[in-house]
């Protein structure tokens, strides 16, 4: 096994000019192993540094949001699943596209109930494709240059992380309030 490994490792510090393409093709392909955003972000990061890393998992991200474009239409049980599971996380609220943005920060919310949100959202592949990948900018940024600072953070501070993603999260919200036209006039006709 750790020659197997050797071997990998060699492969990848020799710089093959494939590296950068496999990289990215296995951003599409890490939804098909179950392997976390968050963990290729940081391996991008580790194997072509900051810049490139970031570059390179947008890049993958996006891809891999276009696959679950055309996939989710295929799957109606999974997409009946991930509405489902929307409905039980945001209520009748659709959060808007700088609202993913900041949710795709925390490791806990599936990147792909927030990728079905944004379909949900945007109509129109062009739209989505645009909007997926500025969307995928913060999470690919903060993962790929910060990961390893990440990892060494106490509980203190990821909690005062999390607090100022959460307060973030509510300045960016829509602000406006619907009100039901019957319960509308139900009001003025009281008052």
């Amino acid at each position: 096994m750790d020659e197997k490994l050797a071997i990998v490792l060699s492969y990848i510090q020799s710089g093959s000019v494939f590296m950068p393409f496999m990289f990215i093709a296995f951003h599409v392909l890490r939804q098909l192993l179950f392997i976390p955003v968050i963990v290729v972000c940081i391996s991008g990061g580790i194997l072509f540094g900051p810049v490139l890393g970031t570059i390179y998992s947008i890049i993958g991200l996006t891809l891999s949001n276009l696959c679950f474009y055309f996939i989710i239409g295929k799957f109606p049980k999974t997409r009946d699943k991930l509405f489902l599971l929307k409905d039980k996380l945001f209520g009748n609220h659709k959060p808007n596209s700088s609202q993913i943005a900041i949710l795709r920060l925390l490791p806990f919310i599936h990147y792909y109930l927030l990728s079905f949100c944004l379909m949900e959202s945007n109509k129109g592949i062009k739209h989505y494709l645009y909007v997926s990948f500025l969307t995928n900018i913060p999470l690919a940024f903060v993962y790929t240059v910060f990961g390893h600072s990440i990892a060494n953070f106490s509980p203190t501070s990821l909690i005062i992380i999390l607090v100022a993603i959460m307060f973030l999260l509510y300045l960016v919200r829509d602000r406006r309030n619907v009100v039901p036209w019957r319960e509308f006039f139900r009001y003025r006709d009281k008052g």
